[in-house]
C-alpha cells in the first residue's frame, strides 16, 4: 500500500511539473507552437486569456490557411473578450480583441469590415488609457489611422492621416528594438510614397537580432518588401 501511496504521489508530482504557466505558454508562443499555445493558455483560465487571444491571431497570421484564418480570429477575439471580463484593468486584454478585429478587417478587406472600425479604435484607446506607453497599441493606431483615411472612410470614424507618423515615431522611441514596429512603419511610408524612409525602416529591422518565431517572419517580410522597393 505505501509504495502505491508513493507511486501516486511520483506521478502527482510529475503533473504539476508539467503544468503549463503563462511564462511556459509565452515560451510556446515565441517558439511558433502556436496551435499549442492556444490550447494550454486556455487551460489557465483567466490567467490565460490574453495569451491565448495572442496565439490565435499569431497563427491566423502567420500559419493558417487562407480557409481557417476567420475561425482562427474569431478564437482570438472571443478569448480577448473573456480578458476583459476577468480583468478590466488590463491593457493587453483591449489590445488583444483590438489586434483580432483589425487583422479580421485586414483579412476581409477593410470596406467590407467597417463594422469593426470602431471597436479596434476603441480598443486601442482603451489599451492606451490604462497604459500610455503600450508601444503596440501606438503602432496599430496608426494603421488604423492609415487604412480608414487612404481607404477614403477616415472622416466617418475620426481618422486622420497627420497621426500616422507621429504615432509610429512614439511607439519606436518606446521600443526601438522591436521588429514589427518597424516593418509596420516601413509599410506605412511606402504607402505614403515615402520610398527611402521606408527601405531605412526595413534596413534597420534586418539589423535587428531575430529573437522569436514571430521575428523570424517578420524579418521574411521585411526582406519580401526591400527587395521590391529596391
Amino acid at each position: 500500500m505505501k509504495r502505491w501511496i508513493v507511486l501516486g504521489m511520483g506521478v502527482l508530482g510529475l503533473a504539476v511539473v508539467l503544468a503549463q504557466t503563462p511564462a511556459s505558454v509565452g515560451k510556446l508562443i515565441d517558439e511558433g507552437k502556436l496551435q499549442a499555445a492556444y490550447t494550454e493558455a486556455l487551460k489557465l483560465g483567466n490567467a490565460g486569456y490574453v495569451l491565448a487571444a495572442k496565439a490565435a491571431s499569431y497563427y491566423a497570421g502567420y500559419q493558417a490557411a487562407d480557409k481557417e484564418k476567420g475561425s482562427w480570429y474569431d478564437k482570438a477575439e472571443e478569448a480577448a473578450k473573456k480578458a476583459i471580463q476577468a480583468d478590466p484593468d488590463d491593457p493587453e486584454a483591449y489590445f488583444e480583441l483590438a489586434r483580432a478585429h483589425g487583422r479580421l478587417a485586414q483579412f476581409r478587406g477593410i470596406l467590407d469590415s467597417l463594422n469593426l472600425a470602431s471597436s479596434v479604435r476603441d480598443n486601442l484607446n482603451k489599451a492606451l488609457k490604462l497604459n500610455p506607453n503600450h508601444a503596440g497599441a501606438k503602432v496599430a493606431l496608426a494603421l488604423w489611422h492609415l487604412e480608414l483615411t487612404q481607404k477614403g472612410v477616415g472622416w466617418l470614424y475620426g481618422a486622420n492621416m497627420g497621426q500616422v507618423v507621429p504615432l509610429f515615431e512614439e511607439a519606436i522611441k518606446l521600443e526601438p528594438q522591436t521588429i514589427i514596429h518597424r516593418v509596420e512603419y516601413a509599410t506605412a511610408l511606402a504607402r505614403m510614397n515615402r520610398k527611402a524612409e521606408a527601405i531605412k525602416q526595413l534596413e534597420f529591422a534586418l539589423s535587428l537580432p531575430a529573437k522569436t518565431y514571430a521575428d523570424q517572419k517578420d524579418q521574411e517580410r521585411a526582406r519580401k518588401q526591400l527587395e521590391e522597393l529596391k
